[in-house]
């Protein structure tokens, strides 16, 4: 029997993910070490492997046969548009994409103006703008604090994940339209659903069982 491999994000969502893991029974024991160097993980007898990523990377592994499963957020799927299925929702890792910035920017928006976006999701930003609000926008990638933009009057408003909003609230920014809901998802190569259908599919029936339990 070949190995099925799964690519997890680090941090939270791969512990959180493991735990659904254990409930549908699938199991690496070897991951709960916290001290281990290694970067590879398996499970010989149910012949998984596992290993972590930093989430923009996981569509990109699962694209190229690295990885046949990928868990991450559906915010870098949307982003990086990589060649994957996504198959399910794990209902975790809940939050928001949402258009932020001071209130005064709220008439830009309304009034469809042309205005500087700043975002560590270009190609969201970019999709929500012009294919959904049909406004003409000019895009700006930054890699760090994204709030920082219309503090800087670099840009007028932000498209980036929100969860509770403190940050923003801090540097009297709000949220000024929703994008969409993100959660982590689970992701799998094409080709590997057609090689591995079986246990494919037994892997997403066990894990949505526990979803729905």
């Amino acid at each position: 029997m070949q190995y099925l491999t799964i690519a997890l994000t680090k941090g939270r969502l791969a512990s959180q993910t493991m735990e659904l893991f254990e409930r549908a029974g699938y199991y690496c024991e070897e991951l709960k070490d916290k001290k281990s160097r290694r970067l590879v993980f398996t499970n010989e007898e149910q012949k998984l492997r596992f290993f972590l990523s930093k989430g923009p990377d996981v569509p990109t592994y699962v694209e190229y046969g690295a990885a046949d499963i990928g868990i991450t957020g559906a915010d870098i799927i949307m982003e990086e548009q990589r060649r994957c299925h996504e198959v399910l929702d794990l209902g975790f890792g809940k939050c928001r994409m949402c258009v932020c910035g001071p209130g005064e920017a709220r008439a830009l928006l309304q009034h469809h103006e042309m205005i500087r976006v700043a975002s560590k999701y270009p190609n969201i930003a970019r999709d929500y703008f012009y294919n959904r609000k049909h406004q003409t926008v000019d895009i700006i990638k930054l890699n760090g604090s994204v709030e920082l933009g219309p503090i800087v009057e670099l840009a007028d408003v932000i498209v980036d994940i929100v969860e509770t909003g403190s940050t923003l609230q801090a540097n009297r920014l709000q949220v000024l339209e929703e994008v969409c809901r993100i959660s982590a998802r689970m992701i799998v190569n094409p080709v590997s659903m057609q090689m591995k259908t079986e246990r494919v599919r037994e892997m997403i029936d066990r894990l949505r069982d526990c979803l729905t339990e």
